[in-house]
């Protein structure tokens, strides 16, 4: 097996609120991913005193921990216990039922001899390379799906459209969150590669439109991780001025890739 991680913040002045981890058990067979983008707040209260890289360090933690020690649970059940493991760990100092609340978007992958599971929740992105060289691009496309006038402002994401039914989910302090999560599993002798990545990456593809999927995952391979955030860094330094008109709220994003060849 081999491995290529990069997790570069978008500011050399602030933290990086991803998180980025592989799981290898013990025994050697078998292994997991975790990879988290952590929501970024409005200025003004949001009800914790803890920041977004404290909570994303928490929660992805308890996901690597339990994504190999617990083979017993589901994906889901994973992130369900993880995410209540988090919520109890500063329930007491902090409101969690604040929408802006720390979260994060969650990619969640596990193999073994006979099986890849994998969970997907909001806007990160899991790419799965088959042996017979197709990519499956394995996503929660629900923030995608929102009309662009109900984000207006994150104010109004907030209100209306995050974790609400007819919006999107991310993982915050509600357990029950993890059943909106895109679940499955494939073979394990059909995947040769699996590539998790934040939005901050995925812009390659989804804002600057350089490639489909495929293409990005062949950039990854031949090149590396690094290579991708590289172009994306380039591109969106290229394009100060017309970010707004691609949607894109900051010039530059935490990027996040993390590639297996199975």
């Amino acid at each position: 097996m081999r491995t290529d991680l990069i997790s570069e913040p978008g500011d050399p002045a602030r933290s990086n609120e991803d998180f980025a981890a592989l799981g290898l058990p013990a025994s050697g067979q078998g292994g997991a991913l975790v990879v988290l983008d952590g929501v970024t707040p409005p200025q003004g209260d949001d009800g914790c005193l803890h920041s977004v890289p404290w909570f994303c360090s928490r929660l992805g933690g308890a996901l690597t921990e339990l994504s190999v020690s617990r083979r017993d649970l589901t994906l889901t059940e994973i992130l369900s216990h993880a995410i209540l493991r988090t919520a109890d760990s500063h329930a007491a100092t902090c409101d969690l039922s604040h929408p802006r609340t720390p979260q994060a978007t969650v990619v969640l992958a596990r193999w073994s001899a006979s099986a890849v599971e994998y969970l997907v929740l909001s806007d990160s992105a899991l790419l799965a390379g088959t042996t017979d060289g197709t990519v499956i691009a394995l996503l929660d496309d629900r923030l995608a799906r929102v009309p662009r006038g109900s984000l207006a402002t994150e104010a109004i994401a907030d209100a209306t459209v995050r974790n609400k039914e007819g919006g999107f989910f991310t993982a915050a302090a509600d357990p029950s969150v993890a059943a909106r999560a895109v679940t499955g599993e494939l073979p394990r002798t059909a995947v040769r590669t699996l590539t998790a990545l934040t939005d901050g990456a995925t812009r390659w593809t989804e804002k600057f439109r350089r490639g489909d999927w495929t293409d990005l995952l062949a950039l990854v391979r031949e090149e590396g991780a690094a290579a991708l955030v590289e172009r994306v860094r380039a591109l969106e330094a290229g394009d100060r001025e017309e970010r707004a008109y691609l949607g894109r709220s900051k010039t530059h994003d935490d990027a996040t890739v993390v590639h297996v060849e199975l």
